[in-house]
């Protein structure tokens, strides 16, 4: 099988990468330096091979508060890039399924996180611009599919967590900022200073297992958006309690600055629609605390708690 993957050079494009090579697929994953996304003729070079599969995991984003920070910028740079995938797609890849990430931002702050509200409503303020452009991302496959009857999937993940983050210098998802900030408190004696008061909700879900139940509805579910999420939230206090349990650091030592930005309170997928798609969905997935415990002990071997600067001393 031939699949094309934008976006492989990040968190989850190298486990999808990974999975795919395993699987005995030919892939195609060039980096952003060799396939600029923006330029509308960037991948007129790959015309000539005719994929299976196209996933497209590309975005021009970060973590924490750089969607409040750059809300034209992301509108600019993520329609480029959603609009050149969607056109190569439509015009040289129509036999191509096309598998697209949308975001749990999308949803309506006032409804409940199920697929028929992703359309509905108001995003969260800070995080809108990027929401609608996921948005229209989603508008856009279901117009090619209307017009062409080409075919689509589209994944709503939770916070994916797991090995192998990136080391460079930007801003990270919380469970990554969080063990970083209690590894330095634990080895390097830094306080540790976590945003809001610890009692906002979040789920998680390991990145092996997504890209395992992603590779189970590509072949089996057409022309859907699916949530793919843990079920169960906890609060970030939970998820320090754990962190700290796992490396023996005094939780008292923790402070909160609730002068921070925070995001959403709370953010949990509603899952019923996949488990009607996946049998023992929820028993597929890594227990937290094991997958914890692999992140933790990653970021110890990689050193990945220093700094860039700290690392290249």
């Amino acid at each position: 099988m031939d699949v094309f993957v934008t976006g492989g050079g990040g968190f989850l494009g190298q486990e999808l990468v990974s999975k795919l090579l395993e699987n005995g697929c030919s892939v195609t994953y060039p980096r952003s330096r060799d396939c600029n996304l923006f330029d509308p003729d960037a991948l007129e070079k790959f015309a000539h091979t005719k994929f299976d599969r196209i996933f497209h995991l590309a975005a021009w984003t970060q973590a924490g508060d750089f969607c409040l920070l750059h809300p034209g910028e992301q509108w600019i740079n993520n329609q480029k890039i959603n609009t050149n995938v969607l056109t190569w797609w439509q015009a040289h890849q129509p036999q191509a399924k096309l598998i697209f990430m949308g975001t749990s931002c999308a949803y309506p702050i006032d409804m409940e996180l199920r697929e028929r509200n992703y359309m509905s409503g108001e995003p969260i303020d800070s995080l809108y611009t990027y929401a609608m452009t996921k948005r229209m991302l989603f508008q856009g496959a279901r117009s090619i599919e209307k017009q062409f009857g080409q075919t689509w999937l589209c994944a709503v993940p939770s916070t994916l967590y797991g090995p192998r983050y990136h080391l460079d210098g930007r801003q990270m998802h919380f469970i990554f900022d969080l063990v970083r900030k209690i590894l330095r408190g634990k080895l390097l004696g830094d306080r540790v200073v976590l945003w809001g008061d610890g009692h906002q909700r979040r789920e998680l879900v390991h990145v092996r297992s997504f890209v395992d139940i992603l590779l189970n509805l590509t072949e089996n579910v057409d022309n859907k958006l699916l949530n793919i999420g843990a079920g169960e939230d906890y609060s970030i206090r939970d998820f320090v309690k754990i962190i700290c349990e796992e490396i023996n650091f005094d939780e008292t030592h923790i402070e909160y600055d609730t002068t921070r930005y925070v995001g959403a309170k709370a953010k949990m997928l509603e899952i019923s629609e996949i488990e009607n798609e996946i049998l023992d969905y929820k028993s597929s997935l890594i227990p937290l605390r094991e997958g914890l415990k692999e992140t933790i002990d990653w970021f110890i071997a990689e050193k990945a708690y220093l700094g860039v600067d700290e690392r290249s001393i």
